[in-house]
């Protein structure tokens, strides 16, 4: 099982290697239970909470909100793949509340 307790991870290289900012998220865990604080970006700060099953898929809620002012919300199943160099990568398949904006995207464990 995978454990993500101490675990950053950030959108995918190809974002940052644009020259972009984006969120970092710092994971933790405790059993199943998963959940993380992220800002960054566009983001001035987000959170989440969700559950981890025996192969590291985690079913999550999360909360954030922009620079804007705008007020977030919504569900995502995150799904993990192993990356070659050993880091973690996850598939988000997040859909918003309140809208019909979903969606897939990738983040990548950032080692520290």
């Amino acid at each position: 099982m995978i454990n993500y307790d101490g675990k950053s991870f950030r959108s995918s290289a190809a974002e940052t290697s644009r020259g972009r900012t984006v969120p970092v998220g710092h994971y933790h865990q405790d059993g199943d239970l998963v959940w993380a604080e992220f800002a960054g970006g566009a983001v001035r700060n987000g959170f989440l909470v969700g559950t981890a099953d025996a192969d590291g898929i985690i079913t999550l809620s999360y909360s954030q909100v922009l620079d804007t002012g705008e007020v977030i919300s919504g569900r995502c199943t995150t799904t993990p793949t192993l990356l070659e160099d050993g880091r973690l990568r996850l598939r988000e398949e997040w859909h918003r509340f309140g809208s019909e904006a979903s969606g897939v995207s990738y983040i990548d464990e950032v080692r520290v």
